[in-house]
């Protein structure tokens, strides 16, 4: 996934950072990242979420909010308002180059500030919330008693997470006075809503009362046993692979036309995981599935082996062929099941081989139903074995391989 530095003027006219995920192949749309309360734009959720919209054609640019990060600016200075209108500004740089965000992603309290700023932002189509809070005062039950030394000095250091963080007294009274009710009845964009129901930090029925006061069209998806900050890979991978499905029903993805010599399109299979096997594997823009090896193998399971994927292509092949001749002649089948498995033998158990080495052997069985006659099941075996795939299997492949830099 390329990734370009990206810096654009925030509220106070201190320098914001930004990191702008680009799609390795066509860029279709741009969506705009909020971080958490106190964290930055390289937590892991804001940076798999990113690749995993990168992949499917979707440039996203993540930044720190004023004070944080790699960020200019004092951060006991700044308010959720004025957290509201770096977001509007980022909005505004990405628009002076071209790339109008159409999508908008909050976490946490980047959550509230992306419910707050959506109205501001003409471009934005969709909304995306990760354990949000409903009332952006929420965050000061973190403060414990720093609150009282905050309201008496006007600034006092707060433990968060183990971690000293000064919060000022404005940043206080701007939360308590924000009320996000209003906000989210007038959105007039689609909403989805994602919470965990064990999050320690912003309880579940923070959730229930954004559902609520939000109108159609709006989703809600429950994130399990993902914790606040979405630490788990498996949890941020799920909660990138459900924005990302439900982003394609809102955000127009048009993909233009696959390059030529590949009439089908580029398939496009990236790792996952570099401690262990899993792989994305990205079929243009819209689809996407994993693959991996098994766990007795040193993998985790979550996908396809290398050799399902070619099982898989077979079986589809086989049914597709069969389905497209019975419906030529107007047969009467009413359904095809393939079964594949893939062996390793040894070249004296197959009939036509010519050598002592071990070949690879696809087993597939083919189960037809309907009313059929004799001669025309013994018809549509014969057309199992013209499928595309099946011939390309026993004819001489040609791979052409070319290392990039």
């Amino acid at each position: 996934m390329p990734t370009e530095k990206f810096t654009f003027t925030g509220h106070s006219g201190e320098a914001l950072a930004a990191r702008l995920d680009l799609p390795e192949g066509p860029y279709l749309a741009t969506a705009l990242f909020a971080h958490c309360f106190t964290c930055s734009k390289d937590i892991p959720a804001a940076r798999r979420i990113s690749a995993r919209l990168a992949a499917m054609g979707i440039a996203v640019l993540r930044f720190d909010f004023t004070g944080l990060g790699h960020s200019g600016g004092e951060f006991e200075n700044t308010t959720f308002t004025s957290n509201v209108e770096d977001l509007r500004l980022a909005a505004e740089a990405l628009t002076a180059e071209g790339r109008a965000p159409r999508l908008l992603i909050g976490h946490s309290l980047g959550g509230a500030a992306a419910l707050r700023a959506a109205g501001q932002i003409d471009s934005v189509r969709a909304v995306v919330t990760i354990g949000a809070p409903f009332d952006p005062e929420h965050v000061t039950h973190n403060f414990g008693n720093a609150l009282d030394r905050i309201d008496a000095d006007g600034t006092a250091e707060v433990d968060l997470g183990g971690r000293p963080v000064r919060i000022g007294r404005r940043f206080v009274e701007d939360v308590r006075a924000e009320k996000l009710g209003r906000s989210i009845r007038d959105l007039d964009r689609a909403l989805l809503v994602l919470h965990g129901p064990r999050d320690a930090v912003v309880g579940i029925e923070n959730a229930a009362e954004i559902f609520k006061a939000a109108k159609h069209p709006k989703s809600f998806i429950t994130l399990d046993d993902a914790d606040h900050l979405i630490t788990r890979p498996e949890d941020a991978e799920y909660a990138a692979e459900v924005i990302a499905a439900w982003a394609r029903r809102y955000v127009d993805l048009r993909a233009p036309a696959p390059p030529p010599g590949a009439p089908e399109g580029v398939l496009r299979i990236s790792e996952a995981d570099p401690d262990g096997f899993l792989q994305d594997v990205h079929i243009g823009t819209r689809l996407h599935v994993l693959a991996d090896e098994p766990e007795t193998y040193g993998g985790s399971g979550r996908g396809l082996t290398p050799y399902q994927f070619v099982s898989a292509g077979l079986g589809a092949c086989t049914s597709m062929t069969i389905r497209m001749y019975a419906r030529r002649k107007q047969w009467p089948l009413e359904h095809v099941q393939v079964d594949v498995s893939h062996d390793k033998v040894h070249a004296q158990d197959c009939e036509n081989c010519t050598n002592g080495q071990r070949i690879d052997r696809f087993t597939r069985r083919i189960r037809l139903e309907g009313d059929l006659a004799p001669d025309q099941r013994a018809r549509l075996r014969e057309i199992a074995d013209r499928c595309p795939v099946h011939r390309t299997l026993e004819s001489e492949v040609e791979i052409d391989t070319v290392m990039l830099d």
